[in-house]
């Protein structure tokens, strides 16, 4: 499935789950499902309008992400640029997260319009080798055209949650004019409230991880060089367990190079990356000469 069917997909699947909020709300809260219907469909349509043309600008903004210039990032705009021209992909813009966790992530509308961002931990804890396999990686993506897709599937995961959260308050203080659908209305409520963050993380997984193999394996030939990129993922993996980011959201989870999060047991199960060992068994089968994608 190309990129943009699978933005159809999500939109689609935002608006749907819009219009099933809007109805329990409507039918269950006030006796009007058409009115809640047509109230959260004007707001799924806002919010796909939204996710389209500013996902990009919150994942910046939410990282505290700051745009740099050749002139303050010497080394960092060398490299993307020498990737960049080796994908045969238009020079990114550069990002840096002030932050001592070492990750990376991309994001934007298209190829013209992408961000490649990285954090001051990366840049400290990686040899200019291993840089260049995880902005390669990223370069990946954008070229994939995965960035415009994982952006809008992390705005939308968080929307998921905000319908939840929404959904649960308005049943609690909403002042209800049917007091019958009172009781099934917080029922459902509460569901959602537990069932919300668990779609949405099916939601990263069933868009992040396919993308995650085909950008390893797209990056490390670009380059020729599937081992370096196969030591930074293990580097990273390693220094995002002893210091998680502390900032962000979960919901933009996949956007990473590597899950920034902490989390153990079912949320390693949940997580929108493949297991890093199985990432680098691949890139070092493929310095092999076996390619297992």
């Amino acid at each position: 499935m190309g990129a943009y069917a699978r933005l159809a997909a999500l939109f689609a699947a935002l608006t749907a789950l819009f219009v099933v909020f809007g109805w329990a709300i409507g039918s269950l809260m006030y006796n009007d499902w058409v009115g809640g219907v047509l109230w959260f469909l004007v707001l799924a349509g806002a919010m796909n309008l939204f996710a389209y043309f500013a996902s990009d600008k919150i994942v910046l903004w939410s990282y505290r992400a700051k745009i740099v210039t050749e002139a303050e990032a010497p080394e960092l705009h060398r490299i993307v640029r020498q990737v960049s021209q080796m994908a045969n992909l238009p020079m990114p813009r550069v990002a840096l997260v002030p932050t001592d966790t070492p990750n990376a992530f991309a994001t934007g509308r298209s190829p013209k319009r992408s961000v490649v961002a990285v954090t001051q931990g990366i840049l400290r804890l990686l040899s200019e080798d291993e840089l260049r396999g995880v902005l390669a990686h990223e370069i990946s993506h954008v070229g994939n055209r995965d960035v415009l897709v994982m952006s809008v599937a992390a705005t939308i995961a968080g929307a998921i949650s905000f319908m939840a959260r929404m959904f649960w308050w308005n049943s609690l203080f909403g002042g209800s004019r049917n007091r019958e659908g009172n009781g099934l209305a917080a029922l459902l409520a509460v569901v959602g409230m537990v069932l919300a963050p668990v779609a949405a993380a099916f939601l990263q997984l069933a868009i992040s991880r396919g993308r995650e193999y085909k950008a390893d394996h797209t990056g490390a030939k670009t380059i020729g060089d599937p081992l370096s990129l196969a030591s930074a993922l293990e580097k990273l993996e390693a220094a995002n367990r002893r210091r998680p980011l502390r900032f962000g959201s979960p919901a933009s989870q996949g956007l990473f190079i590597v899950n920034p999060f902490s989390g153990g047991g079912l949320v390693r199960i949940f997580s929108s990356h493949p297991p890093i060992q199985e990432r680098v068994a691949r890139l070092r089968a493929l310095a092999r000469g076996v390619d297992q994608y």
